[in-house]
């Protein structure tokens, strides 16, 4: 790209932090993002949440928007339609997209609809029906907010008793929880970039599982990039992510997480339409096994931008 590439951008307005559960994930990685934009020569401003954001598009000073915001009020469709309706380009996926991967139930049932492999779940609003989920999809069990990323209020459950306090706890973050089969074997995620799939990461901790902590706190977590997958095995594996995104409304840029359990079948669990761009972030490390630096994924993260 050239200076002359960057102007064309006009002046960009980086929105990072916000209200949710996942602001200082979005902090951290809008310091990383910034700090590219710089390098990069895009004319540029740092807004702190969606409202702030907001303000200042209806004031005329922004012509595009790097939406960096995780969780809801940035990844949830609903800064994509006030943009829309304001006529500015937004990196990433649009209203439809964004809403319904927001949504991990709901993006189930578009996956099982489409004929694409999804472990077997329940939703539910009460830990009185602990023992009718039970029934009808057995022990192990995840238990997670059906609208909340990072792990955040997600369990594993591997005995009847502590089902009640899983759902519990994952309501007190969102009236609608998600229990899902658990699927033992290889955990793996997808990040695609335009119609690219990057190389598949393989994620591995000695935690019950892949939590908050073994996220972005934990120093003992494993990442295998590339893995070591056969070659027509993770071909076959991000086709599968690529149709997954795209049934689902996504574009532009995300990830898609899935298992791999021990007789080779995939299963996906959900979409990501904003990943994290941490120092411990998963898509900057695909990007970077693909031979695609920081700067050169912030920059055509920035040229998705547009008006869904």
């Amino acid at each position: 790209m050239t200076r002359s590439d960057a102007h064309r951008m006009g002046h960009v307005a980086l929105v990072v932090g916000g209200d949710s559960a996942e602001r200082e994930i979005s902090l951290r990685g809008g310091r990383a993002v910034a700090e590219a934009l710089e390098r990069l020569g895009v004319q540029f401003s740092v807004v702190d949440g969606p409202r702030r954001l907001l303000e200042q598009v209806a004031a005329g000073h922004f012509d595009r928007v790097f939406n960096l915001l995780h969780g809801r009020g940035g990844e949830d469709g609903a800064l994509q339609g006030a943009l829309r309706l304001y006529g500015v380009p937004v990196t990433g996926s649009g209203v439809l997209g964004s809403a319904l991967t927001m949504d991990k139930v709901q993006t189930k049932r578009v996956w099982a609809a489409c004929g694409l492999p999804t472990p077997g779940w329940r939703e539910v609003h009460s830990d009185r029906e602990a023992d009718e989920v039970i029934a009808a999809l057995d022990l192990p069990l995840f238990v997670k907010p059906a609208r909340e990323g990072s792990s955040i209020g997600m369990s594993r459950v591997a005995g009847t008793a502590d089902l009640g306090p899983a759902i519990v706890r994952a309501r007190g973050h969102d009236s609608s929880v998600l229990v899902e089969r658990l699927i033992r074997g290889r955990e793996l995620t997808a990040a695609v970039l335009g119609d690219q799939v990057l190389p598949l990461i393989e994620l591995r901790t000695g935690r019950a599982f892949y939590d908050y902590e073994a996220k972005y706190e934990s120093g003992d977590t494993e990442y295998l990039y590339p893995c070591d997958l056969p070659r027509e095995l993770e071909q076959k594996l991000g086709r599968i992510c690529l149709e997954a995104f795209r049934v689902a409304g996504a574009a532009g840029w995300g990830r898609v997480d899935l298992m791999l359990d021990d007789d080779l079948n995939p299963w996906l669990l959900e979409v990501n339409t904003t990943p994290g761009m941490t120092e411990k972030s998963l898509m900057p490390m695909a990007a970077r096994a693909a031979g695609i630096e920081f700067e050169e994924l912030v920059w055509r993260i920035l040229n998705t931008s547009r008006i869904e």
